[in-house]
């Protein structure tokens, strides 16, 4: 089951490496996390799977990295300069600060009812670029991945000719100011978002948007969201630019709250970037654009040059990342009455894909062969192999347990040395599933097929023997 609280995930995080504060050596800054290397790797599986399913996987869809850097006229015309904001209250009495749609009357911090009325707070991070400030020089850091892939627009139409429906995919930082950054994780100031947006021809934009909400629930399932934990909202509210938004919806431990949203972002992006806007039959309301240079438009299945319509899902992946490590995260009950801390993620999930475990760590033939079953299993490329060195097979299982890792491989004296005295052991090792707790006894030659088998599907390739017998 999932964890119990927000305070588990948060010490689980920071006892075993995967998220700590960022600066702490320094007080730490608010709103702000550095990934630790169990973190890093599974912030990057799940990042290699989303790409492969949203780019390597589909037809007609291109990546791309665009600049964190943004000109401030793109943000002008898209309309974050004047309504990218959250209204914020002060109270009188103990002088702190807060979001005002989270919070009641009552300051949470002092508790006294003595706040200001909610003003606009701007949420972008301005910076100049260059050796001149002035307000030619004035930028941004991108609130948002999607304003990279608009202007990139013509780029990628005039390098590749797509035909429509197309779509481009980034992954990549984004930066909000916000307020009041809380529950761990989840709403914090810098932080990656996962996009695609999708190029349809009006008219089936309702069909795409219909596909893309039903394909990305579907794709948090396969993750491991359990269905009881996902919900699809339809937004009552929407941002200025949207025609229809669903969300996704994943019970933290904090409640319910946006994992993804589905928007129908219509014309309106690049209407806004484009240039002669009035020839091109415009659907959305848009600011009048006398700087831009280009016309945003791609030929239909008529061959008529339009300004199609965007679908875009849009994912958080700290927000991924929190959910499938609360959904993961399970206590359980022992037969001799103690537990243990498991995290349930799927293998290719995982930050560590196997640990090589020696029974005896000072016995040299032992380590010779727990090296050389690691060396094996890194040819295969399937994600971090990791010898567990700790001298305690107990206290080694429990850790890859804790972190997620699927099995544990040991290698112990029958491994090596019987021949003699047991010679169906030799030179087998034994495979510790995390789930089941089940121990099975396999040939170092049949390793790797049987990793393939149970936990890897086809990653796994080399089969060549290890050890001649």
């Amino acid at each position: 089951m999932p964890a119990n609280s927000m305070d588990q995930l948060v010490a689980l995080c920071k006892r075993r490496g995967f998220i700590f504060q960022n600066a702490l050596i320094y007080g730490g800054l608010q709103g702000l996390y550095d990934f630790g290397p169990l973190g890093i790797e599974l912030k990057n599986n799940l990042k290699n799977t989303w790409w492969k399913c949203m780019v390597h996987e589909m037809e007609n869809i291109y990546g791309l990295d665009s600049a964190l850097l943004t000109h401030k006229d793109i943000l002008y015309q898209s309309g974050h300069e004047d309504t990218f904001s959250d209204p914020m209250v002060d109270c009188r009495s103990c002088k702190s600060r807060f979001r005002a749609d989270h919070i009641d009357d009552q300051c949470p911090a002092c508790g006294k009812k003595d706040l200001t009325d909610p003003r606009p707070f701007h949420l972008m991070f301005e910076t100049k670029v260059g050796p001149v400030s002035d307000d030619s020089s004035k930028a941004y850091l991108r609130p948002e991945t999607a304003q990279g892939i608009f202007t990139n627009f013509k780029n990628i139409v005039d390098s590749f000719s797509p035909k429509l429906p197309f779509g481009i995919a980034q992954m990549g930082k984004a930066f909000r100011n916000e307020i009041t950054p809380r529950n761990f994780i989840f709403r914090v100031r810098e932080f990656e978002q996962m996009e695609l947006e999708f190029f349809v021809e009006p008219g089936e934009d309702d069909q795409w948007y219909n596909y893309w909400v039903e394909k990305r629930l579907d794709w948090w399932q396969e993750q491991g969201l359990s269905k009881e934990n996902l919900q699809l909202e339809v937004a009552s509210e929407m941002a200025h630019y949207a025609k229809a938004t669903t969300d996704i919806l994943y019970k933290f431990p904090h409640g319910f709250e946006e994992l993804e949203g589905i928007a129908n972002r219509t014309d309106f992006d690049l209407g806004s970037h484009s240039k002669n806007q009035t020839d091109l039959g415009i659907t959305a309301k848009v600011l009048e654009n006398k700087k831009s240079t280009t016309k945003l438009t791609v030929a239909n299945h008529q061959q008529k040059m339009i300004v199609p319509f965007v679908i875009e899902p849009s994912a958080g992946l700290e927000r991924g990342f929190l959910a499938l490590l609360n959904e993961a995260y399970t206590i359980e009950k022992l037969e001799d009455g103690q537990e243990r801390t498991v995290l349930k993620l799927k293998p290719h999930l995982s930050p560590v894909k196997v640990a090589v475990v020696p029974l005896a760590k000072n016995k040299t033939e032992i380590m010779e062969m727990v090296r050389k079953i690691a060396k094996h299993l890194r040819k295969n490329d399937i994600g971090r192999i990791e010898i567990e060195n700790t001298g305690n097979i107990g206290k080694a299982y429990r850790r890859h347990d804790e972190i997620g890792t699927p099995c544990c491989v040991t290698v112990d004296f029958d491994t090596i040395k019987a021949k003699d005295s047991n010679p169906d052991w030799h030179h087998t090792v034994t495979i510790r599933d995390r789930d089941t707790l089940k121990q099975e006894r396999v040939h170092i030659n049949q390793l790797v097929g049987c990793l393939k088998k149970n936990y890897f599907n086809d990653k796994l390739s080399d089969t060549k023997d290890l050890v001649d017998d």
